[in-house]
């Protein structure tokens, strides 16, 4: 979807007859969702004018940014403790590099960043995290394989407090949203955090792959019912053509895409914003 599917979309229907049934096949392909879908078609069946591709590809566009949001919630410190950003995923979406771009992220932008590596479960995955500390320069609270997530979570809480830390970035092990057992174990370190911060952790970050489509809308559905996220991390999208996915995650769940990963170099990460999205659609 994100690179390049508005065009293809005059590119199929220019020069003949827009199909309905052809169009909203090509909609629901590009995982925009069937509602986002549906009230595309509904917008463009309603219109008097003759439908064209460009019409076609007119109406999307202003439908998309009306589901968007004009602005991209930034990530700011709090005034005087730590904020907690707890990232959160399935396995394989990229979420231990997505933790270590946001920490490089902040760290360009001048603040100060601790990790906690609250993965013990994942082969290795303490080791990975503890490499892209040492890369993007900032300090690691690590524990034992198999150790308690939440206590690694709260032990790292103390520590950016005595070091008046600005920012606490938790990786998270990578779960499927389907286990109930595992999603309460992410209920039990958001309810440890609240021990030293009744508001921690401040926000809540999925992060999902685009080429998955469909499959990150549902995951973004049970995390959020699991967890109460603040905001999604889309990886992949440097050649997917699948992010429609972001659209019908807004549209669906109300949550909004904060991040958009775009390759695997340390700044390969970048705030979501909506117009220059759906331009590149184009």
């Amino acid at each position: 979807m994100a690179l390049g599917f508005f065009q293809s979309l005059i590119q199929k229907f220019t020069g003949r007859p827009v199909d309905w049934d052809e169009l909203e096949e090509a909609l629901i392909r590009s995982d925009l969702g069937v509602p986002m879908t549906q009230r595309i078609l509904k917008e463009l069946q309603a219109r008097e004018e003759k439908m064209t591709a460009e019409s076609v590809v007119t109406v999307a566009r202003e439908e998309i940014l009306k589901v968007l949001p004009r602005d991209t919630l930034a990530l700011r410190p709090l005034a005087t403790k730590t904020k907690v950003i707890l990232v959160v995923g399935v396995n394989g979406t990229g979420k231990t590099t997505s933790t270590a771009k946001l920490a490089a992220f902040l760290k360009s932008k001048g603040h100060s960043v601790l990790l906690a590596a609250a993965d013990t479960f994942r082969a290795a995955a303490i080791e990975q995290l503890g490499v892209w500390a040492e890369r993007v320069g900032c300090g690691i609270v690590q524990g034992q394989y198999n150790g308690d997530p939440a206590a690694i979570c709260y032990d790292a809480y103390q520590r950016a407090e005595r070091e008046n830390i600005e920012f606490l970035i938790c990786d998270t092990a990578g779960r499927l949203h389907t286990k109930t057992n595992l999603m309460g174990e992410l209920a039990k370190v958001k309810r440890i955090l609240t021990r030293a911060d009744p508001a921690a952790p401040h926000e809540t970050l999925l992060v999902v792959d685009a080429t998955t489509g469909g499959n990150a809308l549902r995951q973004a559905k049970e995390f959020h019912e699991a967890t109460g996220l603040t905001g999604v991390i889309v990886t992949k999208l440097d050649g997917s053509g699948k992010g429609g996915v972001v659209i019908a995650i807004q549209n669906e769940t109300g949550i909004p895409t904060r991040f958009i990963g775009t390759g695997e170099k340390l700044e390969d990460l970048a705030f979501f914003e909506s117009r220059v999205f759906v331009e590149k659609m184009l």
